[in-house]
């Protein structure tokens, strides 16, 4: 296990579904390593966020982020592009978690620097599997580069 991990993770949820934000929020509240979740519900809020904008000026960057494609605004596709052009974001891990499975959305993201590509399961059981894993990997065996 990565000891570098055991401090609080911050973790940033570009996600516009309610259900699945609930979902995540529990997995996650009950897990193994302390974390702080942060919400944002479209593309254009997730890059005021980034960029520290407005209500987010004194946000601390998230250690990782996972990331809707399909959102309203801005979509996450290019939420990603811009995270993955800005020196001071690139760093940070994007875990995208869609329900789109197209092979061009796959290719688009890695090709964008995703670290990760994952299909959202549409059954409940397996939904909470997807974000247990995401947590067992990249919350505790990975180590992330600092958020500042």
């Amino acid at each position: 296990m990565n000891t570098e991990n055991l401090r609080e993770i911050n973790i940033l949820l570009v996600e516009d579904n309610p259900g699945d934000v609930r979902l995540t929020q529990e997995v996650l509240k009950e897990g193994k390593i302390r974390n702080t979740l942060n919400v944002v519900m479209d593309g254009e809020e997730a890059l005021q966020y980034l960029h520290k904008e407005g209500k987010y000026a004194n946000i601390e960057l998230p250690d990782i982020i996972l990331l809707d494609l399909n959102l309203p605004k801005i979509d996450g596709r290019e939420v990603l592009e811009q995270i993955k052009k800005d020196p001071k974001l690139k760093r940070i891990p994007v875990i995208v978690l869609t329900t789109s499975d197209a092979q061009n959305d796959i290719m688009k993201v890695y090709d964008n620097h995703g670290n990760c590509y994952i299909t959202k399961p549409v059954d409940f059981d397996q939904f909470i599997n997807v974000v247990k894993s995401i947590e067992d990997f990249w919350l505790m065996v990975v180590k992330l580069p600092p958020n500042k």
